[in-house]
């Protein structure tokens, strides 16, 4: 699977490339999560001030996360030890436990494999990814953030909300869809489906014949 992405980036539809690394729930390998859904999120250090802040919001919106069927997982270039430490520290000042595991990556090989080091960035620190990983262990989608900008949860949700609303429904999402909004279903294929549509379909708020939208059952 390596040889796959070997030479250049991780793209959305690669296959996850899969690792087994120590993380600070015990050896964790990533396909034994397949079946699924997996974001993968790394952190440019511990004991940073806004990594902490972002642990603690993925802590918290934990159940959110779950209820959706995804897992969790942490990753950056520290030690077992040192996430530990940080992970009691993010306990006792911001009042929150960590419930997903964070991986060890001393020698940098699963952020390499993932392109999480950015030279640009840093030589030794993994930039803010996060990767959305489906059932399949497919890569649907990839945000990159820099070490200064922490993450939205909002928005990594949403975009959770949106892959799975598209695998199960053939619809595509428009630009700040939120879940309830309507949606854009696949635009005609033919001269007379373009035509029907440019009459107006039953439920369809049609704005011209390759753009309409519907409103899914709540």
């Amino acid at each position: 699977m390596e040889a796959e992405i070997a030479g250049r980036p991780l793209r959305i539809n690669d296959p996850a490339p899969d690792f087994e690394a120590p993380s600070t729930q015990g050896p964790l390998k990533l396909s034994n999560y397949k079946d699924k859904w997996v974001v993968l999120f790394s952190h440019p250090a511990d004991f940073t001030p806004v990594c902490s802040t972002e642990f603690a919001a993925f802590s918290r919106r934990w159940p959110d996360f779950s209820k959706r069927g995804v897992q969790l997982i942490g990753i950056s270039v520290d030690s077992v030890q040192a996430h530990l430490g940080w992970i009691d520290s993010i306990q006792r000042n911001l009042d929150v436990q960590v419930p997903f595991p964070v991986v060890a990556d001393l020698d940098m090989t699963v952020s390499r494999l993932f392109g999480m080091i950015h030279p640009s960035a840093s030589a030794t620190a993994t930039v803010r990814c996060v990767f959305f990983i489906d059932p399949k262990q497919v890569v649907r989608a990839i945000i990159y953030y820099p070490m200064q900008v922490g993450r939205s949860m909002d928005e990594i949700l949403r975009v959770v909300d949106a892959l799975q609303l598209v695998d199960g429904k053939a619809v595509s999402t428009p630009a700040d869809w939120k879940p309830g909004d309507s949606v854009v279903v696949p635009a005609p294929g033919t001269v007379e489906a373009m035509a029907k549509r440019k009459a107006g379909e039953d439920g369809l708020e049609v704005k011209d014949w390759y753009l309409s939208l519907k409103k899914l059952p709540a």
